[in-house]
């Protein structure tokens, strides 16, 4: 079993704003990612799945996002490295940090670095393995803020085509993976 609540306590202090928001999403991502586990039989252990939802997001703090209580360098998009930077330094699975690294958006190609010039190293961060593709699919459904609450397919599809027609296509991909 992995014991992910270590780094969180280490990176999100008890009695923080950044804490409460970073667990409840990540519960959330959580809850998702293992219902639909179980509903599509997916084989996956219940431990690495949830591990991997509560440490998905573990980089935000070092980013700048004074509205998540992060006040960090580095800007937003920026956070999946981060973490997998953190999750690595810290000893736990590379399989966990490659989450953290792939699941922004639906995806982060090359193709979109250079077009969106995002401050990336120049890259694939695309959701292979079967974790990978699960969290970042569960992820979509939740915000870190406003009422946190789970967002309709709708809303997801319009958040991501307002990225590009190509993270509308991989999103699409995955919803019929997982749907």
């Amino acid at each position: 079993m992995i014991d992910y609540q270590e780094i969180i306590d280490k990176y999100y202090p008890a009695g923080t704003t950044r804490r409460d928001i970073y667990m409840h999403h990540c519960r959330q991502v959580a809850d998702k990612a293992l219902a639909i586990a179980h509903n599509k039989g997916l084989g996956l252990p219940d431990d690495l799945i949830e591990a991997a939802a509560m440490l998905h997001d573990i980089g935000i703090v070092m980013t700048d996002a004074p509205s998540i209580d992060c006040h960090g360098e580095l800007p937003y998009i920026c956070h999946g490295i981060a973490g997998a930077a953190l999750i690595r330094e810290n000893g736990y699975p590379e399989e966990i940090a490659r989450v953290a690294e792939r699941h922004t958006g639906a995806g982060i190609s090359v193709e979109d670095i250079d077009e969106l010039n995002l401050p990336l190293p120049r890259r694939d961060y695309m959701p292979q393995s079967l974790l990978e593709r699960l969290i970042c699919y569960a992820d979509k459904f939740y915000s870190k803020s406003g009422e946190m609450k789970e967002k309709s397919l709708e809303k997801v599809r319009n958040s991501m085509s307002r990225h590009s027609s190509a993270t509308l296509a991989r999103f699409e991909k995955l919803h019929h993976e997982f749907s």
